[in-house]
């Protein structure tokens, strides 16, 4: 080591402005020529941005595949890491108010035509009662308030996370403190999540084809409740699921049998052979919470599924 200079008794002091352990002074820097090339534009290009940080590039058409694994992955390590290990799904409207909801429509309807529409959503809010009675139900007895062995929570209520039906189910389950699923779905018209569900549980998905992967492969039992096209859908790929044995059995119950038995004719299909007999005994009917969960556990519900496996 150099000696810079040196004080009493011959103590060496290093020069403060060289770099540690050099006892010299710094090399000063080279001087950049000001006509040197920039990189500037490079930096700049999109194909210098890392992929993951690169939304132009993931929402390509040939990254789609990309984005279905996202979507799956995403929900399903969540899930994993609060140990949801089955669920109990609940269809139904958006459109059924609750019974605040349906008294404020009251309220503000000035024409007939308005008051009507307002006494018949009134009518239908007497589902929400039931479904989030039902959640409560579910939540209380089904386990998803009990951690069991390895952390694991059974036959937590799974919603499509909106408002109306999905949002009372959710609503039962924060009732009694339970958590509680919302697979929610981007739409044209603006959706939001409902308040209820739980904030780590509540999810969102672009891919109609991955919300309803989520929604059936955790399902320990289905409960479907008055609802249109979206319930009509979501219900019948279940129903042939069942039906086709693709997916391992699972009880099913319909809420509100004077709706389901006027909508849907289901004797009908029999009848012209479109479905078999025995298919109609993949679901029953029920009127209340009480009397739906008591169809799902005679029908073989309890706190089991098909254990989480790690898939390669």
């Amino acid at each position: 080591m150099r000696r810079d200079r040196q004080g009493d008794g011959g103590r060496l002091i290093r020069n403060p402005d060289g770099p540690p352990g050099s006892g010299g002074p710094r090399p000063a820097a080279a001087a950049v020529p000001s006509d040197a090339p920039d990189a500037s534009a490079q930096i700049r290009s999109p194909s210098y941005r890392l992929p993951v940080e690169d939304t132009e590039f993931l929402l390509r058409d040939e990254m789609r595949a990309v984005r279905f694994a996202l979507e799956y992955s995403k929900a399903e390590l969540c899930l994993r890491d609060w140990g949801i290990r089955s669920t109990v799904i609940v269809f139904g409207s958006a459109r059924i108010p609750s019974p605040e909801q349906a008294d404020t429509m009251l309220a503000a309807a000035r024409t007939e035509d308005e008051r009507e529409s307002a006494r018949r959503r009134a009518r239908q809010s007497v589902y929400y009662d039931v479904a989030r009675e039902f959640g409560r139900i579910v939540s209380l007895r089904g386990g998803s308030l009990s951690v069991g062995d390895g952390g694991l929570r059974d036959n937590v209520i799974a919603t499509g996370g909106g408002p109306g039906i999905m949002e009372a189910a959710n609503r039962g389950a924060s009732d009694v403190g339970a958590p509680s699923i919302g697979f929610n779905i981007t739409l044209p018209m603006e959706q939001k999540p409902n308040p209820y569900s739980t904030p780590d549980l509540t999810f969102r998905f672009h891919y109609f084809a991955m919300r309803k992967m989520h929604l059936a492969m955790r399902g320990n039992a289905l409960a479907v409740f008055p609802g249109g096209f979206g319930t009509m859908d979501e219900m019948f790929e279940l129903l042939t699921l069942q039906q086709t044995a693709k997916a391992p059995p699972m009880p099913i119950v319909l809420v509100g049998r004077d709706y389901w038995t006027r909508v849907v004719d289901f004797d009908a299909l029999v009848d012209a052979d479109m479905i078999g007999r025995r298919d109609l005994d993949l679901f029953e009917f029920a009127d209340t919470a009480e009397e739906a969960w008591e169809v799902l556990v005679r029908r073989g519900l309890k706190a089991h599924s098909p254990e989480l496996k790690k898939r390669d």
